[in-house]
């Protein structure tokens, strides 16, 4: 039975008051509804015809246990829209925005029917009263909103592949731009969750080597006002308003079983699937915002208000709003929600969106605060991986380094070091090296390892790879923003000529230095995170802030010239990366284990001349060329083959060859990866037959290139 043939529901009991949101009974007949609001006089629960337009009836809930208003309605079954009308005082100077007018969204609703429709009836205020937000509407919004849909749940999912930590490589993409121009997708399907579930689509990921993939919002979000006035939409998705359902944008099925059977998917190739998610702020906005769901049910609860006048709204986000971590009902919603797509949806981990605003206290960020404690001994969410944006735009916003240490964290600081050094900045050698070296100096404690720092070349947001080489300034007047939006501290280098272009030169220039950073990327300590498209030349045109740009200036073009050369140069990289363990070790080197067997340190650093590197070779503003040497101390063996004895990296940010003096080693060196070559080559295992014992020569090293070599000791078996 479904609520569209009831005319009326007479049976309705106190219910529970936990768990939060719709509960279906276990025999499908009947449904507990519990909705948190402390400040809440009464609460309706409406419940809508199978059409969605038509308001059936109001059910006041009648028990309020713990701040929770509950009951149990009988004859509710699979698929009853509903929603909630939540009385109390419109006092805005006191922080409490109830107005039972509006129809709310349930925090905790699994799935929505009906589409978002724009309109000022969405506003708990009169938009015509010169009061602003002071002034009460009266009129009903219940036609302007989806409703929520009671479901049935579903079965945990158990396929999670558990990459360890430092063997994670990261493949960051947005479900609608990886899948809309991509010819393997069928028309129907591309932007979609099923698009992504693609076999060619999960394939193509598998044979780049990636372990995880990364997906841009996913959760229920809308388009904010301005954007739409300006005939553009959020494509990011960075404004969600329900943290427990996927976007129906990306539901080609219309069912929320298309997402897990996606998740499924990748699970089945070994590949992870993690989201990226946003609970630093809503899309409700500040206090001229819509009344979409947590502003009408507990506005008081749910944000974080200004002290001196609670009308107003802290913005840590730079978004309206900040979510108020520290009333436990509001971490409750947040980590329901995330063991949520855990267990059921199969999420292998989180990226946090802004996340130092989960660790302000009052005001300032503290790693040992409620929210992260509550993570720390969560029995499901302290062993996914959890990743944090570690910034946000309030005072104090920067926390690098600081996060509790089982958590990772995005590396700015790897991203602007390395575009410097191989722009040819002066006086970046220490600070590259430093990066290089998994940042240390950032991370190093007892208990935190190298792979807590995520090294990145790009992400979303900024310039693409390709875009990086080929502008010095931003081209972003698309957004309708007169190109104000946007970084301005890109560190890009043009090579010569802004934009596209037909000298064959700097074209080689552009090449090549897309496989430096790309080969510093993959060879760094630490977890490295891979921008989609950035392996196939993807440019979005100069745009470094296309949040707003649904079209083909964000979906990738996998038609680009040079496409397949590039993929293939990545697909090497990290093979080399999972071939030679000494690019990705499990703790932090210092140069102190000696190896008995060549008596080379575990890290060393050294100048042009074969030679351990000086001070006075680290504070020389003019250096541009050193080499990291990483050198096997432990003589294990790894999947049957003996590891390498040593691997050099040689980097040369000069405008003119080097001419290398290679360490006095007795040995045999193979040349592993030279970006300086145009077609990528193979990681292959040595051919004994083609070693040559080439100890102490002089390696010429082209501009503007890095080179890895091999070492193998002369006293191994030939």
């Amino acid at each position: 039975m479904t609520i569209g043939l009831i005319t009326r529901v007479n049976n309705v009991t106190s219910g529970r008051s936990y768990p939060m949101g719709a509960t279906l009974a276990k025999n499908g007949k009947g449904c507990n509804f519990a909705l948190f609001s402390a400040h809440a006089t009464k609460v309706e629960l409406c419940l809508f015809a199978i059409d969605g337009t038509t308001e059936l009836q109001r059910i006041e809930l009648p028990e309020f246990t713990d701040d929770v208003w509950h009951g149990f309605v009988e004859d509710i079954t699979e698929g009853c829209l509903y929603g909630y009308r939540v009385y109390g005082p419109f006092e805005p100077h006191n922080g409490h925005r109830f107005n039972p007018n509006k129809l709310l969204l349930d925090p905790y609703a699994k799935k929505l029917h009906g589409d978002f429709i724009r309109s000022e009836l969405n506003f708990s205020y009169d938009l015509k009263s010169s009061q602003q937000d002071l002034a009460l509407d009266n009129r009903d919004n219940a036609t302007c909103m989806p409703k929520c849909v009671v479901v049935s749940p579903l079965l945990y999912s158990e396929t999670h592949p558990q990459v360890r930590r430092r063997d994670t490589i990261l493949y960051e993409l947005h479900v609608k731009g990886f899948t809309q121009q991509n010819p393997d997708v069928p028309i129907e399907l591309r932007g979609t969750f099923a698009g992504l579930a693609n076999e060619k689509v999960c394939q193509y990921l598998k044979s780049l080597g990636v372990t995880s993939i990364e997906l841009l919002p996913i959760q229920q979000f809308i388009d904010e006002d301005f954007l739409q006035d300006k005939g553009l939409n959020n494509y990011w998705g960075y404004n969600t308003i329900s943290f427990f359902v996927p976007h129906a944008a990306y539901c080609h099925s219309g069912e929320v079983g298309e997402f897990r059977t996606m998740v499924e998917t990748y699970h089945e190739a070994g590949i992870e699937v993690i989201l990226d998610v946003v609970y630093n702020h809503t899309a409700e906005g500040d206090h001229l915002g819509q009344t979409l769901s947590f502003k009408g049910i507990d506005n008081a609860s749910y944000y974080r208000l200004h002290k001196t006048d609670k009308r107003y709204y802290e913005n840590f986000s730079g978004c309206g709003n900040t979510i108020n971590v520290q009333h436990p009902r509001v971490i409750q919603l947040i980590t329901d929600s995330l063991r949520y797509w855990v267990e059921v949806m199969g999420i292998d981990g989180f990226r946090f969106d802004l996340a130092p605003v989960l660790g302000r206290d009052e005001p300032d960020f503290k790693a040992n605060n409620h929210f992260f404690t509550s993570i720390r001994q969560d029995p499901v969410l302290s062993k996914v991986k959890l990743i944090a944006e570690p910034w946000d735009v309030g005072d104090g916003g920067y926390q690098l380094g600081r996060f509790p240490n089982s958590w990772l964290e995005l590396n700015d600081r790897f991203r602007d070091s390395c575009r410097r050094f191989w722009r040819g900045d002066n006086g970046l050698v220490a600070e590259f090296a430093k990066r290089l070296h998994g940042s240390s100096d950032i991370f190093e404690q007892p208990s935190r390892r190298p792979s807590a720092s995520v090294n990145f070349i790009t992400s979303h947001d900024g310039f693409t790879l390709t875009d990086l080489v080929s502008f010095n300034e931003k081209q972003n007047s698309a957004n309708g923003e007169q190109n104000n939006d946007g970084h301005n501290s890109n560190f890009s280098n043009n090579l010569g000529v802004e934009g596209t272009t037909d000298n064959r030169r700097i074209n080689m220039l552009r090449r090549q230095q897309k496989r430096n950073l790309l080969t510093t990327l993959f060879i760094a300590q630490g977890t490295p995170m891979l921008l989609s498209g950035d392996e196939l030349n993807n440019s979005q045109h100069g745009n470094n802030n296309a949040y707003c740009q649904d079209n083909a200036i964000s979906w990738i073009d996998w038609q680009s010239p040079d496409a397949q050369q590039e993929s293939n140069f990545v697909k090497a990289l990290i093979a080399l990366r999972k071939a030679h363990p000494l690019l990705n070790r499990t703790h932090y080197q210092h140069g102190h284990e000696i190896s008995e067997n060549t008596g080379l340190a575990d890290i060393s650093w050294l100048n042009c001349h074969g030679k351990t590197m000086t001070k006075d070779n680290w504070h020389d503003q003019s250096v541009k060329c050193f080499a990291m040497m990483l050198a096997n101390t432990t003589q294990v063996t790894v999947n049957d083959h003996q590891q390498d004895d040593a691997l050099l990296v040689i980097f040369n940010a000069h405008q003119h060859n080097i001419n290398y003096l290679l360490p006095e080693l007795d040995g045999y060196w193979q040349v592993l990866i030279d970006t300086a070559v145009e077609t990528a080559q193979n990681i292959q295992k040595i051919d004994k037959n083609t070693l040559k014992n080439i100890s102490h020569p002089a390696l010429i090293i082209a501009e503007h290139s890095c080179v890895v070599l091999r070492y193998l000791h002369s006293s191994k078996d030939k």
